[in-house]
């Protein structure tokens, strides 16, 4: 009897562990199902079956960007168009891993749990995917460009959706140059920097700067300060383009007056600095369609003083990414909460099942409603009292900040330009950076941030 006992209890042990070892590999087939069915091993991706059969890429207007007919792919007619929209298609190889053909490949294939990859003895249609991406707008950007590096992406503040996502050096997928793994033409050439970047912001930080000040310092409005063009800092001069004479708060941010904004960072000091850069979500990353974007950086814990002046200038270690300054655009535009970025519309797959990726919906509160409609209101002066309404034509209420962001040594700068309309006919937010560049970024930036605002709002999407 003992000993049937213990082999009843075996069996129930051994029963229930096998009942529970079942249960868990339900749960992560259902959650990880795709994840395996889509890993670089398995033939069925490429090797003569009807996986991959008519999954197609198009944009909001229904531009075929990518077509994946019996296993072969083709790609936008333009070979500017597929350069321009490469990093939101991604590539054969799958280099360009934040890339639809590689962040998106289980929908692509019209990958499901009830039939998987594919069916050998059947057709398999595969899937569809809708982008909220402008391929025109791309182009525009593109050839804004003109070959040089960078990065530009241009939203819709009140709903979210991505209208333009372009990131150079770029190539051409249908045609990858030979040589992409030696010339240093293509260095970073396989990164999305607007996703990816982690880069030098000068000037465009004054806006976190500004946002501590407003949240810091009451009598910010009625502050003046005295720029020679100079200013030493525990024996090391913070300088600037040009003396300013005295400002006002407010005139010294149009004129983007670094002197001030170091007095200010020292003034407020490295912990509140430091807590309202963390309390605005440059520190986190964040999401869109699942895919992680970059955080920025900001340290000046144990800074001399020098370094914290730096610091609200936009030099000394802060890194910004491009995705994450157009969010926080779309936050003082929209009293502190961003709606959620995305560029997938929708996906269908052979079955019929579809998702819509872009549901509007609100982000996490990056700044106080009052401390955003401050910004908002100092963004729209440098536009009104400096740039001049004229810098953006065809459309209106425009607020904007430049920067230029110093690399040191040898290398030219960084140009910035950050910005959105205010009219809600025209909800677009921008960020745009041209990297190495020996322009100002109302110089460089500016350009393809005004061209791209002018178009969409001329599109009217």
């Amino acid at each position: 009897m003992r000993t049937i006992g213990k082999r009843s209890a075996f069996l129930l042990a051994f029963v229930l562990a096998f009942a529970a070892g079942l249960i868990f590999f339900l749960y992560e087939y259902v959650i990880d199902g795709a994840d395996w069915a889509m890993q670089p091993y398995n033939n069925h991706l490429t090797a003569g079956t009807t996986a991959l059969v008519n999954g197609k890429v198009t944009d909001r207007n229904g531009t075929v960007l990518l077509n994946v007919e019996n296993g072969q792919r083709t790609y936008a007619e333009s070979e500017e168009m597929r350069e321009a929209t490469l990093h939101v298609v991604g590539d054969e190889g799958g280099n360009i891993s934040t890339g639809v053909q590689s962040a998106f490949k289980s929908q692509l294939t019209g990958y499901n749990l009830l039939t998987g990859l594919a069916d050998l003895h059947t057709e398999k249609s595969g899937g569809d995917i809708q982008l909220t991406i402008d391929a025109d707008l791309n182009q525009l950007a593109y050839e804004d460009f003109a070959g040089r590096d960078g990065a530009a992406i241009l939203t819709n503040w009140k709903t979210g959706e991505i209208l333009c996502m372009v990131s150079m050096p770029t190539f051409d997928p249908a045609n990858p140059p030979s040589d992409i793994e030696t010339n240093d033409d293509y260095t970073g050439v396989y990164v999305n920097k607007v996703l990816s970047g982690q880069l030098t912001p000068g000037s465009v930080f004054k806006l976190f700067t500004t946002a501590a000040a407003i949240e810091n310092l009451p009598d910010l409005d009625s502050m003046t300060f005295h720029c020679t063009g100079s200013e030493t800092f525990n024996g090391n001069e913070v300088t600037d383009v040009s003396a300013h004479g005295t400002l006002s708060f407010r005139d010294a941010l149009a004129h983007s007056c670094n002197v001030a904004f170091a007095e200010l960072a020292v003034q407020i000091g490295a912990d509140k600095m430091t807590s309202t850069v963390q309390s605005m979500g440059l520190l986190d990353p964040f999401e869109i369609d699942s895919i992680q974007v970059a955080a920025g950086n900001y340290d000046v814990a144990g800074a001399s003083e020098d370094r914290l002046a730096w610091s609200g200038v936009g030099q000394d270690k802060d890194l910004v990414n491009p995705a994450y300054m157009v969010r926080l655009m779309g936050a003082i535009a929209n009293g502190g909460v961003p709606e959620k970025l995305h560029f997938i519309q929708n996906a269908t797959g052979d079955l019929g099942v579809g998702g819509t990726f872009g549901q509007t919906e609100d982000d996490e509160r990056l700044l106080s409603e009052s401390t955003a409609n401050r910004l908002r209101d100092y963004m729209r002066y440098n536009v009104e009292g400096y740039y001049g309404d004229s810098t953006f034509p065809g459309i209106s209420q425009v607020c904007a900040k430049t920067g230029t962001g110093e690399l040191g040594g040898e290398h030219n700068n960084n140009g910035w330009m950050v910005a959105f309309s205010l009219d809600e006919s025209t909800p677009y937010a921008v960020a745009v950076v041209v990297e190495h560049t020996p322009e100002y970024g109302s110089q460089s930036a500016g350009v393809i941030a005004k061209d791209l605002l002018a178009a969409a709002a001329q599109k009217g999407e």
